[in-house]
């Protein structure tokens, strides 16, 4: 348990620190999700509870994981590239 803590700790200073590049942000909010939900599957099978918001909690997930890269293709062929730096606001 220790260590799922540890995990989503250095997960959520990645996505802090790495917002220039919207895959590198999203390669680390999956992170953070998957170790969260591996945390939450490991409460629950100790307490022994039902399983059921596990897999709500997964069909979530895949639901960011999939809005993330549907805007990750459509600032790739606006703009080229996911660099966010690079991207100015009155052009939108």
């Amino acid at each position: 348990m220790i260590m799922l803590a540890l995990i989503v700790t250095l997960s959520a200073c990645a996505f802090v620190s790495n917002y220039s590049h919207l895959l590198n942000s999203l390669l680390t909010l999956e992170l953070l999700s998957v170790t969260l939900y591996l945390s939450i599957a490991a409460i629950f099978s100790s307490v022994g509870s039902e399983l059921f918001y596990l897999l709500f909690f997964l069909v979530l997930v895949v639901c960011e994981g999939v809005l993330g890269i549907s805007l990750l293709i459509s600032l790739a062929h606006s703009h080229g590239e996911d660099y966010f730096k690079s991207m100015n606001a009155m052009q939108c």
